[in-house]
């Protein structure tokens, strides 16, 4: 599968974006998808995942109650809105993709085998 990320951009804090990830291939019901985050000088962070058909879904704690995590198997698309931006939320985001029907969410940069391009998110103070 490939992955196509977009929706990045210079919002001030406070704002939203939603980010997309569009995947091509066959079988994206098959997987399970996640959003990691990298930072300047940072390692690469599990943000949030959702399982392969959106039952169930899992967030660092420090985005609890501001992203929400989706995805539309018919379009071949995953989401993450982000609301309540803030300055630390600046990071060059990452989808990825791991074959999974498992109703855990991995967390592990390992654990997904398939990683779109990045798109960058700036917040401003």
């Amino acid at each position: 599968v490939q992955l196509q990320a977009s929706g990045g951009g210079l919002v001030q804090a406070g704002d939203s974006l939603r980010l997309s990830c569009a995947a091509s291939g066959r079988g994206f019901n098959t997987y399970q998808m996640a959003y990691f985050r990298q930072a300047p000088g940072k390692e690469r962070e599990f943000v949030a995942g959702v399982t392969w058909n959106g039952g169930n879904t899992h967030y660092i704690d420090s985005v609890k109650g501001r992203f929400t995590i989706s995805r539309d198997n018919a379009k071949n698309t995953m989401y993450l809105q982000m609301n309540s931006l803030k300055p630390e939320d600046s990071a060059v985001y990452y989808c990825a993709a791991r074959g999974s029907r498992d109703s855990r969410i991995y967390a592990l940069r390992s654990h997904y085998y398939y990683w779109g391009q990045g798109t960058l998110v700036t917040v401003s103070s």
